[in-house]
């Protein structure tokens, strides 16, 4: 919109200078006919002679009329002066009337043609630098245009060396594996595949199910999302792969749980928090909404200044787990896990079973809310806090799952907590941009 509204106040001001031009230089072509007409009078009306000027004709007019006729001589015909009885003949110099118009109109038509061809190459230049993909790699090589939902497919070739041979693996499922990579530019990446290696044990459901989950990743785009960057197919040697960004300060679960992790203090926490309840607003506004598959402290990756990235990289988390989708079922384990982050205790453990039972008895009043407290902060965290989020986590783990809030209430009652804007909750240095550049140029000059 914003380029058209560029190209139309060009052409109306290409326009007008037009006309301009068009003016000015018909008036030149006027004032030298003028010229010639007034040297004519003059020729033939001799210096001294009043009777063919008029009874209104002063000394000073007389004058006047001298000083133009030999200005005009001089500067516009070009002519030697002759005897006053004689007219004078025209310069071999000057054009016929007709041709000066056509001069005027043909130099104004070159001068339109020749600025609007320099604006359309500085809008469409301009069009060209401001365009960046949204889901992009920042590898180097030649990149295939094979695209689904915008997401570029990227060559095995290129991924291996990233992920050095695929010999970086940071994780491991029944149904996939995760790689760590590391870009040309120094961006690192997170790549999964799928477990499956040969093309007789990838069904056709399955190929739909994968281009189904690229599909619906690519609709999301937040700063708090391990956002898709692109997605790898070949035949020899079989291969599916999707790569994310990547999140280099381990996940939430790690930070909680294993003790050679560093702590995490309140201000993070609630930092954490925030960012994962914008993110999942944010997901549940789309048309149609978009949740993840699993939300758990596993899930939720950090960034270098310790920000939340929701991940959902799993392949096979579709039909089966549709009921996980719901918004109220997302709201339920959006509790779970402020209740996580505010007591460090496991989801589930064998010595305290499940962590919304444990926490009940403080919930409903039976112990004080301070002694639901990680002990490690326990003395940091303000019990106006602690209250608030108990209220909301209250709301979101009600057993009638009806009356339970939606992503946006909850996100509004969280921030009343934290006080923090979704800026301050999403990371704020994104090293990924440059990949965003580079896998841009690629793809251009491709």
């Amino acid at each position: 919109m914003e380029a058209s509204r560029t190209r139309a106040a060009a052409a109306y001001f290409l326009f007008f200078f037009s006309l301009l031009v068009s003016h000015t230089l018909v008036s030149c072509a006027s004032i030298n006919q003028q010229g010639r007409n007034l040297l004519r009078f003059g020729a033939d009306d001799p210096a001294g002679s009043s009777s063919n000027r008029g009874p209104s004709c002063s000394d000073g007019g007389r004058a006047m009329a001298l000083t133009i006729r030999s200005a005009i001589q001089r500067r516009l015909l070009h002519e030697p002066s002759k005897s006053s009885g004689h007219e004078p003949e025209r310069s071999s110099s000057s054009l016929p009337h007709w041709a000066i118009y056509t001069i005027a109109v043909s130099g104004a038509l070159i001068f339109v043609a020749l600025a609007a061809t320099a604006m359309y190459l500085f809008l469409s230049h301009r069009k060209k630098d401001n365009t960046v993909m949204p889901w992009s790699t920042g590898l180097s090589g030649p990149l295939k245009k094979a695209f689904v939902a915008g997401v570029p497919s990227l060559g095995r070739a290129e991924l291996q060396t990233a992920c050095e041979d695929f010999i970086n693996v940071i994780g491991s499922s029944s149904e996939c594996t995760l790689y760590k990579g590391t870009l040309s530019s120094g961006v690192e990446i997170a790549v999964v595949s799928t477990s499956v290696n040969s093309a007789k044990d990838w069904s056709d459901r399955s190929e739909e199910q994968f281009k189904n989950k690229i599909s619906v990743l690519s609709r999301v785009n937040h700063k708090n999302l391990m956002n898709l960057l692109g997605y790898c197919t070949c035949d020899e040697p079989f291969t599916r792969m999707m790569v994310f960004e990547y999140a280099p300060c381990g996940s939430l679960f790690e930070h909680l749980h294993i003790r050679e992790a560093e702590d995490l203090d309140w201000p993070t926490r609630l930092r954490i928090i925030m960012g994962v309840a914008y993110c999942l607003e944010h997901m549940s506004q789309l048309d149609p909404p978009v949740m993840p598959a699993t939300l758990s402290s596993s899930s939720i990756y950090l960034t270098e200044d310790y920000a939340a990235k929701i991940s959902d990289i799993d392949f096979w988390k579709g039909d089966k787990h549709a009921e996980l989708r719901d918004e109220q079922s997302v709201v339920y384990r959006l509790g779970i896990l402020v209740l996580e982050v505010i007591s460090g205790r496991l989801p589930f453990s064998e010595d305290h079973g499940l962590l919304v039972l444990w926490a009940s008895s403080y919930l409903d009043g039976k112990r004080p809310l301070n002694g639901m407290a990680d002990p490690m902060l326990r003395s940091s965290v303000p019990d106006k806090d602690l209250a608030a989020l108990c209220d909301v986590v209250r709301m979101c783990i009600g057993s009638d799952k009806e009356k339970r809030p939606g992503m946006g209430e909850v996100a509004r009652q969280l921030r009343g907590v934290t006080a923090l804007s979704p800026e301050q909750a999403t990371p704020r240095d994104n090293p990924l941009w440059w990949a965003e550049l580079e896998i841009a140029s690629a793809v251009e000059s491709g």
